[in-house]
């Protein structure tokens, strides 16, 4: 039997390294610890990446819980499609691109929860259908996506493709991200145990007294709005609501509570260094964020296939 480590060295693994790969972000490509440089360039970014990573996470375990899933991602329902549309329809508007990308998330989330309402009220595994519709959603939003992609000024074209594909450059929202996981994860941690009798399938939690339909509402509007914040902030990022929590559920974590937590810190962690590599790898050039994080997300993606396979 493979040993797992106990949840107090974990912890201290993670938080030693979210220290470590913040400290390097914030000084890497400086010429010096420059004050000013930190706190008006790199703190910003570095905050952003923290909290879009976070929500991005705690989003996919969201989602795992709600479709009883491991291999669940927030852009596996359509949502990132949806935003895709709505940054796309801003852009040629004239109008703000963040708020494009946020209204297009929110909007297919809510479509999805029009869509799958006679799934989530009953009372079987709902994740074959929702995962059905939500692959339709994103087929019809990529559809729309590409062919207002095609509309797109060529002054404008290079921008929309790079913040699609996901950017971090632009992104300074204040700590919104931050509070914005901190909601969620308290959320989650104050239904840890109600999640938990969840995943045992949702007869089981009926038996036990849980409020399945509401219960899985929750975790789905919860999602929604994680990924339409996350998305109107720095783009398109995938894989990171997939790889953190079941990484996470590799090295032994099981409980709620505690993934909750650890995945809204690994997910902080692994986007800030994605973003580091991204501005690093080829200087002064940087590289989409999504396209990093795709990079590092794919191969994962393919292991974890084979394990459920085995």
């Amino acid at each position: 039997m493979a040993r797992t480590l106990p949840p107090t060295t974990l912890w201290t693994l993670a938080l030693g390294a979210s220290v470590l790969v913040v400290l390097v972000a914030l000084a890497a490509g400086s010429a010096g610890l420059d004050r000013e440089l930190i706190l008006a360039l790199r703190a910003p970014r570095v905050l952003a990446a923290a909290g879009v990573g976070a929500l991005l996470a705690l989003a996919g375990l969201s989602l795992q819980v709600l479709l009883r899933n491991p291999l669940a991602d927030p852009y596996v329902l359509g949502t990132s499609g949806g935003a895709s549309v709505g940054a796309l329809l801003a852009l040629l508007a004239g109008a703000s691109l963040w708020a494009g990308a946020g209204i297009g998330a929110l909007a297919a989330g809510a479509l999805l929860l029009l869509l799958a309402r006679s799934a989530l009220a009953s009372g079987d595994d709902a994740s074959p259908r929702l995962i059905l519709v939500g692959a339709m959603l994103a087929a019809l939003f990529g559809a729309w996506a590409t062919l207002l992609l095609m509309l797109t000024p060529d002054e404008r074209l290079r921008g929309a493709i790079f913040w699609l594909v996901g950017d971090l450059s632009a992104a300074q929202d204040n700590g919104t991200c931050v509070a914005g996981a901190a909601l969620l994860w308290a959320g989650l941690a104050l239904r840890g145990r109600s999640i938990d009798r969840l995943m045992l399938g949702a007869e089981a939690a009926g038996v036990l007294g849980e409020p399945v339909r509401r219960l899985r509402l929750e975790l789905l509007v919860g999602a929604s709005l994680a990924v339409g914040l996350a998305v109107s902030t720095a783009g398109a990022v995938g894989f990171v609501g997939l790889v953190v929590p079941q990484a996470w559920r590799l090295a032994g974590v099981q409980q709620t509570r505690q993934l909750a937590g650890l995945s809204a810190l690994g997910g902080a962690t692994l986007l800030v260094a994605a973003d580091l590599v991204s501005r690093l790898v080829a200087a002064p050039m940087e590289l989409p964020v999504g396209a990093v994080m795709a990079l590092l997300g794919a191969p994962c993606f393919i292991v974890l296939l084979v394990r459920g396979a085995r």
